[in-house]
């Protein structure tokens, strides 16, 4: 069996200093190669754990999930750049579960830095410390890293296989290297003869790659430009492979039901009405939960709800008010972190207005449109385990050590993920349906949740409260003391993945909170953890999806108690911290015209966040139209440093705002008899078209190194429509969501 504990050993600090304990690694041990995990046949070179060709060409194994956000396709542009070939002539399939597929860009984002702070040292620890995402099997898609990881090490493997590749065809033809150039996957000799990659392949697999300079990007085909995406044809014609669509020969069907009162233990059961029910071939005690195999999905999950099952009760309180009362508990203790503690907030400036605030946020679901599921044979001394995911060397570990096995005889197969937000970095649909399998031996069983069980056992994004206090003094901020008090999504996870206690300071926990690039002299934020048992999780945009709505709302009624242009109140701050971030506020007052008055029946409001690597700015606009508030238009910028598909950038800045928006308008999870009351997407909706605003987006590209661009854009849609409604209505939002308060079509 394999135990992620057994690697880390002594402890997993999170957030401060992401220093690994000294038994664990050696320095050859964190530096030395990864293994190759690609196999090639007859006629197959694997030039890279990346890159593979053969006679139908080139095939690109991405290791991160592609889920939406462009990551295959932007990959694959990536190592065409430097390969000469063109994006279409590449194959992108999802790599195995592999060390070679560590993010190398994930343990950088634990350093204590406000990250666009960082020093030239502090960035180059960070990528130095990348590395020991290798022995700790980190294949992990999140936290918006995966252009960063990626940008220099598939230019390289593409760079690398070209070299290799000439210098293969230069020992054939007797001339020196530099005397050949190659496109569109052929060597090109001085006289003119092509040569084609193919031909070359298995040779170039024998020697020794030579040293590689990365091109230029001035002289780019396909980065920076919109490119088409590789999974286009197959989504659109119905033909890409999602988890719920595996079909190996003699699949069987299941579906689960585990305790509602989350956590909850199961004291026993009666199955003899599911049992009774023509087409079901088995139950499954999981232990805490029940499963049941049948001839198909639907007659699964009917059977499983037929089953009566006595539940034990949850360890957490049962109403969602005293689990608030729990979390504003937390405040009470000391801070678990003080992350930024600028000048001195306890003493007030002469002089100055003090303001104060308290808000709340509730918890939240992922609500992805593809159900929890995955599909697993077991024979007794291999599995294999088919399944969209974000974590596939984790998933397995957990797989492994499930069915009693070693890694190397269980095989992770990614497919497409229908929707991920970081609930497909969890590994429980992958355990139940490891255990599932293991009830019906070489029997393939796809394990597929109902919506409801999705719904009601997810890893919530948590509820969470901050106090708020700060002056204004001569029309500026001179003083934010915040704090935050929420469960700590990284310690949970920590302790889910490896069986260890997650410690030291939580960075998660006060992301978009201490780090926000304003000039304010006096500037303290403190964290919370509050200690309940309801499980959570990484959402999208994780800590800054709360925290941007505290700090940017917050902001906006200091500029209000200064006397001042919300917008205007921003950018002056902004200009004396960091020039990116003003400039996307420049931007957005641009676009949308912002003067600071707004006529009868319309509202604007603005914010800025910083997250991920990456400021956005979004303006948004709200109009009421007889007495249903309707959000009509938004406006957006970011600086992403390079825009490598700035269409992919593009999009992905409007579905963050609109996941952002869907939950600041309507998302709520709620507790009752220690049970989510939320069942299905009646009870959990999302904007649709009809009250979707008019978007426009614009890409800049100041910021001194590449940010992140699947998250950024969430966080500060909640914190400016938020500021539109009080300028509509003159009445401030400090608790979502907002359809409790505000008449917002829907």
């Amino acid at each position: 069996m394999a135990s992620v504990g057994k690697i880390l050993r002594r402890t997993f600090l999170i957030g401060s200093a992401a220093v690994v304990g000294g038994v664990a690694f050696g320095a050859y041990y964190v530096t030395r190669p990864a293994a190759n995990p690609l196999r090639p046949g007859k006629g197959e070179t694997a030039l890279s754990p990346f890159v593979l060709i053969d006679q139908q060409g080139v095939t690109l194994f991405a290791p991160r999930a592609e889920m939406g956000q462009g990551v295959m396709t932007t990959w694959a542009a990536l190592i065409a750049e430097e390969l000469d070939v063109e994006i279409d002539d590449i194959r992108v399939l999802h790599g195995p579960a592999a060390a070679a597929y560590y993010n190398s860009a994930l343990m950088a984002e634990g350093l204590p830095n406000k990250g666009y702070d960082a020093s030239e040292f502090q960035h180059n620890l960070g990528e130095a410390l990348g590395v020991l995402g290798k022995p700790l099997s980190l294949q992990v898609t999140g936290g918006s890293t995966s252009m960063k990881d990626g940008f220099e090490r598939m230019r390289e493997a593409g760079a690398t296989a070209r070299e290799t590749l000439k210098q293969v065809a230069a020992d054939r033809l007797g001339v020196d290297r530099a005397q050949l150039k190659t496109e569109r996957g052929a060597v090109i000799a001085p006289d003119g003869t092509r040569i084609s990659y193919h031909e070359l392949a298995e040779a170039a697999g024998q020697i020794e790659p030579p040293n590689v300079a990365l091109r230029d990007p001035s002289t780019w085909r396909l980065l920076g430009q919109n490119l088409p995406r590789v999974d286009v044809v197959g989504k659109s014609t119905g033909t890409a492979e999602f988890g719920i669509d595996v079909r190996p020969e003699g699949l069987k069907f299941a579906s689960v039901r585990m305790n509602p009162r989350l956590g909850g233990t199961m004291k026993g059961y009666d199955s003899s009405s599911a049992e009774s029910m023509p087409g079901v071939e088995k139950i499954v005690n999981l232990g805490n939960g029940v499963a049941v195999v049948a001839s198909n999905t639907w007659l699964a999950i009917q059977a499983v709800e037929a089953i009566d099952i006595d539940w034990g009760d949850a360890h957490y309180p049962p109403e969602t008010d005293s689990l608030f009362a729990k979390i504003a508990e937390a405040f009470d203790d000391a801070p678990n972190s003080t992350m930024r503690d600028d000048g001195d907030v306890d003493v007030m400036p002469d002089g100055a207005t003090e303001i104060s605030a308290e808000y709340k946020v509730p918890y939240l679901a992922h609500a992805t449109m593809e159900p929890m599921n995955a599909t697993a044979l077991f024979t007794g001394t291999k599995l294999d385990l088919w399944c969209g995911n974000q974590a596939p060397t984790l998933i397995q570990i957990r797989a492994a050590n499930t069915a009693n096995l070693d890694t190397e005889a269980v095989d992770i197969h990614t497919t497409y993920l229908g929707g991920g937000f970081g609930r497909r970095g969890e590994l429980d649909f992958a355990e139940i349906a490891t255990k599932v399998a293991m009830a019906v031996p070489n029997v393939p069983v796809q394990t597929t949740w109902s919506r409801e069980e999705d719904m009601r056992h997810d890893y919530y994004r948590p509820g969470a409260i901050a106090r708020m206090r700060g002056a204004v003094k001569d029309g500026t901020a001179v003083l934010i003391d915040g704090k935050v008090a929420s469960q700590s999504s990284t310690q949970q996870a920590v302790e889910r993945y490896t069986g260890l206690p997650g410690g030291g300071p939580d960075k998660v926990l006060v992301e978009g909170l201490f780090n926000q690039p304003y000039a304010v002299p006096n500037y303290r934020i403190s964290g919370h953890i509050a200690d309940l048992a309801v499980p959570v999780g990484f959402w999208r945009s994780v800590g800054n999806s709360h925290n941007g709505f505290f700090h940017e709302t917050f902001m906006d009624e200091m500029a209000h108690a200064a006397g001042r242009d919300p917008l205007e109140f921003r950018l002056e701050l902004a200009k004396a911290e960091f020039a990116p971030a003003a400039g996307v506020l420049q931007a957005v007052k641009e676009m949308s015209g912002w003067t600071g008055e707004t006529p009868d029946g319309v509202g604007r409001g603005v914010a800025m966040t910083y997250s991920f690597g990456t400021p956005v700015a979004q303006v948004i606009e709200v109009v009421d139209e007889d007495g249903t508030i309707r959000i009509a238009k938004a406006w957006i910028a970011c600086d992403v440093g390079i825009a490598l598909d700035p269409g992919t950038v593009e999009a992905q800045m409007f579905g963050g705002m609109m996941y952002g928006l869907s939950a600041a308008v309507m998302g709520e999870i709620t507790f009752a008899d220690g049970e989510v009351e939320q069942f299905n997407f009646p009870d959990y909706d999302a904007l649709r078209m009809h009250n979707a605003p008019v978007t426009e987006v614009r890409i800049l590209e100041t910021n001194p190194r590449l940010g992140g661009v699947g998250e950024p854009g969430t966080p500060p849609s909640m914190p400016a429509l938020g500021n539109a409604l009080f300028d509509l209505t003159g009445e401030r939002a400090r608790t979502l969501p907002l359809i409790n308060q505000f008449d917002l079509l829907v």
